[in-house]
């Protein structure tokens, strides 16, 4: 029994002997695992910063295009809106007695000469009166006739004295009495014709046929109302609400281009009257440009004006330079220290070489050209001159 004991105690050391050799090498080979783990760990992390570091000034410091652009001569503009309106709106009612209508011989968009007929009215009761008023003058003119014949058979015997000189002096009071008798019969059948005649509606002065408020049947009076407008040779103009410091630069017979609204179409004209009041309320003159006839300009519409008033020197920037927001249009510059700064600007006329500051700059900042967009205030840059293409 002691012999068996003592067998089984040894195997027992050697068993707990190899367990404790494998815990060892287990502990061993995770040691060694760890450290190639954390070592890698590291050797990823230095890359990865170096790679940030070296990227990061890249991604911070964009390369930008610049231009410094001085002052070039520009032409001076004023901007204003306002309505469009005949220049000479012509509106044409009754001018005599007035009567019914009996016919509307225009439409509106008709072109007339002066003196045309618009309308007739009614006229039965007067072309009676007118030949009545002829039928007078045929009686006088046949009296006047004989008093004449009378008076030349008398002059033929008062030489044989069977005439007296008193009877020659009576017969020729006779005659101018029948000859004046005769003038105003002639000058009542006058003024009865030119009262017929004045029953037709005329142009007064050739020009365009706005519109129209008179219809056959109906009943028209003298001071009865309008019952055509027209536009005095179809001369057109647009009355610009001008701001009153920009009014002081305007003269008669500056350009200027007047783009109606809802069209694209520019209509060249020319200022022919600058408003000599300013209206206490808005602060605001008018500027009345005249424009050519063009079925695209209404009367009553509303209408953009870009004035030329002058020129001057201002900075020409690409179209591209200038930004806009709620705030208005502005540039990005580079100050001194590399970053972008804002800077509010005032534009005046945008034309094929660019786009006229007048007012924000004075030309000789550096002025970002594209990509404002994507930039922010503050932000550092790398500037590189602009090289027209």
């Amino acid at each position: 029994m002691n012999y068996e004991t003592q067998l089984s105690g040894e195997a027992v050391a050697v068993i707990s002997e190899d367990e404790s050799r494998r815990s060892r090498k287990r502990l061993l080979i995770g040691g060694v695992v760890a450290i190639v783990l954390v070592t890698a760990a590291v050797a990823i992390s230095m890359r990865g910063g170096d790679s940030a570091n070296t990227a990061a000034p890249t991604a911070q410091v964009p390369v930008v295009t610049v231009i410094s652009p001085g002052q070039s001569t520009v032409s001076r503009t004023v901007s204003a809106t306002g309505s469009l309106a005949a220049r000479v709106d012509m509106p044409v009612g009754v001018v005599g007695e007035g009567g019914m209508v009996t016919r509307v011989l225009v439409q509106p968009g008709d072109w007339v000469r002066a003196g045309q007929v618009l309308a007739t009215v009614e006229r039965s009761v007067q072309t009676e009166q007118v030949r009545s008023l002829a039928a007078q003058v045929e009686v006088q003119r046949a009296n006047a006739k004989l008093a004449q014949a009378q008076l030349d058979r008398a002059k033929a015997l008062v030489g044989r004295g069977f005439i007296s000189a008193a009877d020659i002096d009576q017969r020729t009071a006779t005659r101018d009495q029948a000859e004046a008798q005769m003038r105003v019969a002639q000058a009542q059948l006058a003024e009865q014709q030119a009262r017929t005649g004045r029953l037709d509606i005329r142009a007064p002065a050739s020009g365009l046929v706005l519109t129209r408020t008179v219809e056959p049947g109906q009943i028209v009076q003298a001071g009865g109302g309008v019952l055509f407008r027209m536009a005095k040779d179809g001369e057109m103009e647009m009355q610009a609400q001008v701001a009153e410091g920009d009014l002081t630069t305007l003269r008669a017979g500056n350009s200027a281009t007047v783009t109606p609204i809802g069209g694209r179409q520019g209509f060249a004209g020319r200022v022919w009257q600058v408003s000599p009041v300013v209206d206490p309320q808005t602060r605001q003159g008018i500027a009345r440009i005249a424009i050519p006839y063009n079925s695209a300009i209404r009367p009553g519409g509303f209408a953009s004006a870009m004035i030329t008033s002058g020129s001057g020197s201002a900075p020409l920037l690409p179209e591209s330079a200038v930004q806009n927001d709620a705030k208005g249009s502005y540039v990005y510059i580079v100050n001194a220290k590399g970053q972008v700064e804002r800077r509010d600007v005032t534009v005046g006329q945008v034309s094929d070489n660019g786009v006229a500051v007048t007012g924000g700059i004075a030309g000789t900042e550096q002025i970002v050209t594209s990509a404002g967009a994507f930039l922010t205030p503050g932000q550092k840059v790398k500037p590189e001159r602009y090289k027209a293409g």
